[in-house]
């Protein structure tokens, strides 16, 4: 069995679809997870429910039931390849589109209407590519990988394998480089190097990420991006980091291995930040993170502890206040007794 679990009830109970358990009917298959939703495991219409292996049961419930170790993780599962089924009926070019002579395109591609792939574009195996995304010369896309809706690839950028782009993310946009001039004016500094995606990086509707100055801006494998996030030049993102929507990361900052962060994060440029840092939403970093596996909250961010420590001290202040005014008055009427 695809999530090697083990079956509580009728063997032969069949599905066509999905639904949450709260909301699911006959002939779906749900999953329970979060303890909060128990009690819709009593009163789902589901044929087949996914739960955890030590969830106990304490009702009666008329549906089929599959054991598993992660019932989070074994429901993923379903809907990846679900997904994959239904993307894989896709192929062929649609037209009208723009495919120059001297593309390269691999085996069962589909390419949608509208659709632009400029001069020597290498295209892998199985990727589908939407309605009105743009290749920029030389752009290279790795076996199975998804681009949809109004992606936009500038020129030279490489792409890898099992690659999702949702719609409107720009990749290799030039990174924000000016030079202050001495009328004050600012030159443009061009921006020749590219951006380089590894495999099994997901990225989100509208994120942009800048081309590199000289080199590579790297996102690294297993990489996963939310919606509407802004990447610098030359930045780097170390493999399986996480990242939420309306997060900004400048130039040249290089992300460790498995960081975590909120939304609404921003950091400045050309720090570091330690494998296994979690980042609140809303913090501002303004240094690097040489520690690993810590945690920061705020602005300027702190460490967890000292910034707890921070916000007790902040909600005292009225009552600081008020004791040094009580001091002071009592250190003037001592002064003026003595006379």
């Amino acid at each position: 069995m695809m999530i090697n679990g083990k079956t509580e009830g009728d063997p032969a109970a069949a599905v066509s679809g999905f639904g949450k358990i709260e909301e699911a009917v006959n002939g779906q298959i749900a999953f329970l997870a979060n303890p909060k939703y128990e009690e819709f495991l009593y009163q789902t219409g589901a044929s087949i429910v996914i739960i955890n292996d030590n969830l106990e049961i304490k009702q009666p419930l008329s549906a089929t039931l599959i054991r598993v170790p992660d019932a989070y993780s074994a429901f993923a599962i379903l809907l990846t390849k679900y997904q994959e089924l239904m993307t894989q009926q896709l192929s062929g070019i649609q037209q009208p589109s723009s495919i120059a002579s001297s593309a390269t395109l691999g085996e069962n591609v589909f390419v949608g209407a509208f659709a632009y792939l400029g001069e020597n574009v290498r295209i892998g195996n199985n990727v589908k590519i939407f309605q009105g995304v743009i290749l920029g010369d030389q752009v290279q896309i790795g076996d199975n990988s998804i681009l949809h809706a109004g992606v936009k690839i500038y020129h030279d950028c490489v792409i890898g394998r099992q690659v999702t782009l949702h719609a409107g993310v720009v990749i290799g946009g030039d990174g924000f480089g000016f030079a202050p001039q001495a009328d004050g004016a600012y030159q443009k500094i061009p921006q020749i190097g590219n951006v380089v995606i590894e495999d099994g990086v997901e990225i989100g509707a509208n994120t942009t990420i800048d081309r590199a100055t000289i080199g590579s801006t790297t996102i690294r494998t297993g990489v996963k991006l939310d919606n509407l996030i802004q990447i610098g030049h030359n930045v780097e993102i170390g493999s399986h980091t996480v990242i939420a929507a309306l997060t900004g990361i400048s130039g040249s900052t290089k992300i460790g291995k498995h960081v975590m962060m909120g939304g609404q994060v921003g950091m400045v440029g050309h720090i570091s930040i330690a494998d296994g840092t979690k980042i609140a939403g809303q913090s501002g970093l303004m240094k690097s993170v040489k520690e690993p596996n810590k945690s920061f909250i705020g602005t300027p961010a702190l460490e967890v502890s000292q910034a707890l420590r921070t916000q007790v001290i902040a909600r005292n202040l009225p009552e600081l206040e008020k004791r040094i005014q009580d001091l002071e008055k009592l250190v003037e009427k001592l002064l003026a007794e003595r006379g």
